[in-house]
């Protein structure tokens, strides 16, 4: 009697579990649900929904120009800073785990400030810096800003996986005859490629996502797919703009599924390698 009565109450406890996951799931989803509804709406106003058709599809690939190309410049800053950032990243987090050197201490503590500090300050400071130098604003600085902002959590995403690394693969390459370079390349980096995988992702979408540091650090000819559509806001979004939405989403899900596969196929290199 007793153990029924206590599956009973778990099983009930279990309801208000379930309630408060798929209440938490729906405060998440549903915004993108209604955006992928809009992006078919018959209306222009997108207040209301009308009806179903594919007219702003064809007119976002027919005649929207002015997004394609600020979703262009998003992909190639974001691409460019979520490289440059893991290259200094890794080797940064390599060399700060490795080795102790003089200020090792106050470096990993200023890692926190492009953190903790709020965009428009970085942004408005990155904008006084380059003014002083004069640095005119163009598709450069913007991926310095973004690298500079993207780099402390490469680092901060890289620490856990490093710091649960067998160093013993890395002797046992080199009691091989493996020098540190062919240890690095061979060895080191492909046991990090996971958290490689996970920073990159979350560079990336720290880049293509911004727009307080964007806004202080592009030049005319540089306008990022969310200032954009930040300034379409002060007036009205065009419909088409939840297609591209709908677009960049299935891109998302596409580069996810991608990423999965890389991180599948190296746990199980890591495991033959492990095994031997």
């Amino acid at each position: 009697m007793k153990a029924a009565a206590k599956a009973g109450k778990e099983k009930k406890n279990g309801y208000g579990y379930d309630l408060i996951a798929y209440t938490v799931y729906a405060f998440l989803y549903l915004p993108i649900l209604i955006v992928i509804i809009y992006s078919f709406n018959k209306s222009e106003i997108n207040v209301n929904f009308t009806g179903f058709t594919l007219d702003w599809y064809k007119e976002l690939f027919s005649k929207d120009r002015d997004l394609w190309q600020a979703l262009k410049t998003s992909l190639l800053l974001a691409s460019y800073s979520t490289i440059i950032s893991c290259v200094i990243g890794t080797f940064a987090t390599i060399a700060m785990h490795r080795y102790r050197f003089p200020g090792k201490q106050i470096i990993e503590n200023l890692l926190y400030i492009p953190i903790v500090i709020p965009e428009i300050v970085i942004g408005i400071a990155f904008l006084a810096t380059m003014s002083m130098f004069g640095i005119n604003m163009s598709m450069t600085t913007l991926v310095i800003s973004h690298v500079t902002f993207c780099v402390p959590f490469v680092i901060f995403t890289l620490r856990p996986r490093i710091s649960g690394f067998d160093a013993s693969i890395e002797e046992a390459a080199m009691d091989l005859g493996a020098n540190q370079w062919h240890t690095l390349k061979r060895v080191t980096i492909p046991m990090l490629v996971p958290g490689i995988i996970a920073s990159a992702l979350m560079s990336f979408t720290l880049s293509i996502d911004d727009v307080t540091i964007s806004f202080f650090a592009a030049g005319p000819e540089n306008t990022t797919l969310p200032i954009k559509i930040y300034g379409m806001v002060r007036g009205k979004i065009s419909p088409d703009v939840y297609g591209q939405c709908v677009i960049i989403m299935l891109g998302t899900i596409a580069l996810v599924a991608a990423a999965m596969l890389i991180l599948s196929a190296n746990a199980r290199r890591t495991k033959r390698i492990q095994s031997n």
